[in-house]
């Protein structure tokens, strides 16, 4: 008898029949950082944001974010918002392998590129939703310009730049792991790895594989060179927007909320992040009770909220960061949804 096998199942609900693909315009504008490609997916809706994404580190926008926005049950959302997805500089596809020596922008940078986008776009506001890299990148960019920001949904963010003891790991890692497996060790828990499942398999297979491996080397580099973000609660330096904190349930610090590296919620549980970011977005006044499904009690289970969400679309919301514990910790009551997924 054939020995048995563990396998993850990853949560897929495809759309549904009748619906069909939206149709996608890719664009580059140059900064003074150099140029950056995006997507544009729909039309400018009158008094709404867009929703625009940032993807982490090894990933693209397509690799990192696909799985969420093409589940069925997303499609009451993004009917109602123009998207905008954003490829961190040689990292969209077919991107030509960057020069030897070639300088790639810090995350500062990478996040002082999203005002070039939003004026060649003509768009004022966002929610931004970010995963790892890309998570601190927008927050960043909230913290620069927070009147463009309405709402942040961050999955698995470090606020925080890397220590000593941080860097001897990474040095030491780097002698026996190639770039390859440390980017999938910050993507994934080593639960996940060694269980390596089909979903492992597959970004093991494009991370490794992939054409612009050294481009990805050089946004990982920068991501480890980030610096501190400097959350203060009650301070000058914090987020004054609605803000849904997503960590995966198998990321290695879940009760800190905060997470390096470890599960993509994003893509094993887009039905349970698109429930919660139905809720999210309700509270900030932009989904109306009657489009709202039930949550199963598996999925009520799995969804905590530090705080009712209330309908007033404030800016007063914060997120700060604990001296003690070095993560970021929500404001006064009502200002942060947290996510287990």
């Amino acid at each position: 008898m054939a020995e048995l096998q563990e396998v993850q199942i990853t949560e897929e609900k495809p759309l549904l029949p009748g619906q069909t693909p939206e149709a996608a315009k890719t664009h580059s504008v140059e900064t003074p950082y150099g140029s950056v490609t995006f997507t544009v997916y729909g039309t400018p809706k009158p008094k709404r944001p867009a929703i625009f994404t940032y993807h982490d580190v090894g990933l693209n926008y397509k690799s990192c974010f696909q799985p969420l926005f093409q589940f069925g049950d997303m499609q009451e959302i993004i009917q109602n918002f123009v998207r905008v997805h954003v490829d961190a500089p040689g990292m969209e596809e077919g991107a030509p392998v960057f020069p030897l020596g070639y300088q790639y922008p810090s995350l500062d940078q990478l996040a002082d590129m999203i005002p070039c986008i939003l004026q060649y776009l003509n768009f004022s506001t966002i929610i931004g939703v970010g995963v790892g890299a890309g998570a601190y990148i927008l927050s960043r960019y909230a913290l620069n310009h927070p009147d463009t920001v309405e709402g942040l949904v961050l999955i698995n963010i470090d606020p925080n730049a890397k220590g000593w003891m941080d860097w001897a790991a990474h040095k030491l890692t780097g002698l026996t792991s190639s770039v390859a497996e440390m980017i999938l060790g910050h993507l994934f828990s080593q639960e996940e790895l060694s269980r390596n499942s089909e979903l492992i398999q597959k970004y093991r297979n494009i991370i490794t594989h992939a054409p612009n491996l050294e481009n990805i080397e050089l946004y990982w580099n920068s991501y480890n060179n980030r610096r501190d973000l400097n959350f203060e609660r009650g301070g000058d330096i914090t987020l004054k927007c609605p803000v849904m904190l997503v960590v995966g349930d198998q990321a290695p610090h879940e009760d800190a909320v905060m997470a390096d590296s470890g599960g993509q919620p994003q893509l094993t549980q887009p039905g349970k992040l698109t429930e919660a970011f139905k809720y999210f977005l309700q509270g900030m006044g932009y989904m109306a009770s009657s489009c709202m499904t039930r949550l199963s009690r598996s999925r009520t289970a799995s969804l905590t909220s530090a705080a009712s969400i209330d309908g007033n679309r404030s800016r007063s919301r914060t997120l700060s960061q604990s001296s003690e514990s070095g993560t970021l910790s929500s404001g006064p009551p009502g200002h942060t949804m947290e996510v287990s997924c």
